[in-house]
């Protein structure tokens, strides 16, 4: 039998490397206090919104349609499908969203994709994987493999990197999923998207993504979960879906964190218009 003093010890090393941790951050919260992800608030913790960000965002809960999620005002039934959807079926199986796009929301965006947060895409990404996960078995079903929308390459060097990959990691880690960040190429450059009409959207991105060899043999016969950060007008994640399909895909779900719920309404397009760099 080993002395008692060994049995006490042994974790010892696991409790002071905790201990240090502990101190580290207090430390550091300190020099640099923590911050709304949003306002720049003072919060009591690393990667939180204020209370008045965290009541202004709208997280997206049923009732909702059915194809495209968007929020009903009463509970219809299971399986209910908007107009929209009826009036212009997307390719996509079905598309989900965490939030709806506001002002918080909007600046969330603004700051992963813009002004070098990528940390951000930690706390957005759980937020969509709950989202997933309370969309119900169906959107989860067939082990869907996850495929960012790619940026094209001199957008990429311009900004160091893909907020739909960093998001769609994340993504892929919460629920247990296979990521597949280069599946797509963006093969052409593409304008804004901000002012176009729905028609002007579409012809902008089409023909914009295909799959490369590598990306067709790991989504070839297999579900995909196309991964974005705000649904528009869906003209961006209809081309991608697309591509996916014609690279064989069993069928493409769509997963979000923001969704602009009437992107003709003056609204949303306002708030879209204000960061005047939305790429959608």
């Amino acid at each position: 039998m080993r002395p008692i003093s060994q049995l006490i010890s042994k974790p010892l090393p696991l409790k002071l490397s905790r201990i240090a941790r502990i101190a580290g951050r207090f430390v550091l919260d300190l020099a640099i206090p923590p911050a709304c992800l949003s306002c720049d608030e003072r919060v009591l913790e690393t990667g939180a919104l204020c209370p008045s960000c965290w009541q202004q965002l709208r997280f997206i809960a049923k009732p909702y349609c059915a194809v495209l999620g968007t929020p009903f005002a009463f509970d219809l039934g299971p399986g209910i499908v908007s107009a929209q959807a009826i009036a212009s079926p997307p390719p996509y199986e079905m598309a989900r969203a965490a939030v709806l796009y506001d002002e918080v929301a909007r600046r969330l965006v603004a700051r992963l994709k813009y002004e070098d947060r990528p940390e951000l895409a930690g706390v957005l990404g759980r937020w969509m994987a709950r989202a997933a996960r309370d969309a119900g078995p169906d959107f989860l079903s067939g082990n869907p493999v996850v495929v960012p929308v790619p940026l094209h390459r001199w957008r990429l060097l311009r900004r160091r990197y893909n907020q739909a990959a960093l998001l769609a990691r994340e993504v892929s880690d919460r629920l247990a999923l296979e990521f597949q960040p280069l599946a797509l190429d963006r093969i052409r450059k593409t304008h804004q998207q901000v002012g176009l009409s729905r028609r002007e959207r579409a012809d902008n991105v089409r023909g914009a993504f295909r799959a490369n060899p590598g990306g067709t043999m790991q989504i070839s016969g297999r579900p995909v979960l196309l991964i974005d950060d705000v649904l528009t007008t869906g003209a961006t994640l209809e081309a991608a879906t697309r591509a996916c399909l014609r690279a064989g895909a069993a069928n493409v779900r769509v997963l979000t964190f923001a969704l602009v719920s009437d992107p003709r309404g003056s609204e949303a397009e306002g708030l879209l218009s204000e960061t005047g760099k939305i790429d959608l």
